[in-house]
């Protein structure tokens, strides 16, 4: 009876063996942002809670600011091989990483070359790159920053020409576009309605080209202060002295005391203003006692004289 017992175990146990289900490894997720900062890209780099296999390497990392794509079947089996189980729930076809870089960005380009100019020329400009891949990309855990190896210059045409290495033992990287010479200009800091008058705190200062600076544009601060708009101005525009006149001190259709003076003789009527006038400039009055038409110099706030050739006083 014993003996029947231990037959029947015997035979029972291999078919037992057999319909055991094998052992299924750690299941893992995908990770919604796949981004590496180093030269390789592992299992931890793709998988959430991926134990003591996240630090193996499956593939080496795109350059700084680039994608690679690796066939899922390969991540799926080399995840496999480390018992990780990825179901790839979502169908996937390829798995895209991209890897994050420091950016030098276009306007930091031309920044730097800016002021390497500053160093070589003695004046300010402004750089326009035309290569189309300005924008460069650096290692996050890269050493030293961008380093101008060559520039090339020329100040009569503004051609540009530079050599770059983004970071320490990079390739170096080949620019080229144009530089173009700047000036400071006055302009102002906020709107200024016609008829106001400008003050020190009404100005500010741009960079503009120079090419570009018309011949009657105002560059002198000193020649705003005090002087009133013409017209509605807007903040931040290179300014023409054609915008701006002496403060007006007498207005058109205003009563004012003419004054004729002499050697030894002084008159004085009324008179109506037929234009407005500043401080100091000539304007054409009408002399109310004779009604004729003089022209006399402005004298202050309603005050106005003529001299010994005005005949006709």
């Amino acid at each position: 009876m014993i003996r029947s017992a231990l037959l029947a175990m015997t035979l029972l146990a291999p078919a037992s063996l057999a319909s055991a289900p094998a052992l299924a490894g750690e299941m893992v997720l995908l990770r919604e942002s796949l981004s590496v900062d180093g030269a390789q890209i592992t299992l931890g780099d793709l998988f959430e809670q991926a134990g003591e296999a996240a630090d193996v390497a499956i593939a080496r990392s795109p350059a700084p600011g680039r994608r690679t794509s690796l066939d899922v079947h390969y991540v799926r089996r080399l995840a496999a091989e480390h018992d990780l189980d990825w179901a790839n729930a979502g169908g996937l076809r390829r798995v895209t990483i991209t890897r994050n870089s420091r950016v030098i960005t276009h306007s930091d380009l031309a920044d730097i070359i800016a002021g390497e100019l500053f160093m070589t020329e003695g004046r300010s400009h402004e750089v326009r790159l035309s290569t189309a891949a300005a924008t460069l990309h650096a290692p996050v855990d890269s050493f030293g920053g961008l380093e101008i190896q060559t520039l090339n210059f020329d100040p009569r045409t503004g051609m540009l020409g530079v050599e770059v290495v983004p970071y320490d033992g990079a390739d170096t990287v080949r620019l080229s576009g144009r530089a173009f010479a700047t000036t400071e200009v006055p302009v102002l800091a906020h709107p200024v309605a016609q008829g106001e008058e400008i003050g020190s705190d009404d100005i500010a200062w741009i960079s503009v080209r120079a090419d570009r600076v018309r011949p009657d544009a105002v560059l002198d601060p000193n020649d705003l202060v005090g002087m009133q708009a013409r017209r509605a101005l807007r903040p931040n525009e290179a300014l023409r002295s054609y915008d701006f006149q002496a403060p007006v001190v007498i207005s058109r259709g205003e009563l004012v005391s003419l004054t004729f003076e002499a050697p030894g003789l002084q008159l004085a009527v009324r008179a109506r203003a037929l234009e407005d006038a500043a401080d100091g400039e000539l304007a054409r009055f009408v002399n109310l006692q004779s009604n004729r038409t003089i022209e006399a110099l402005v004298d202050g706030p309603g005050r106005a004289r003529v001299g010994v050739s005005a005949a006709s006083f």
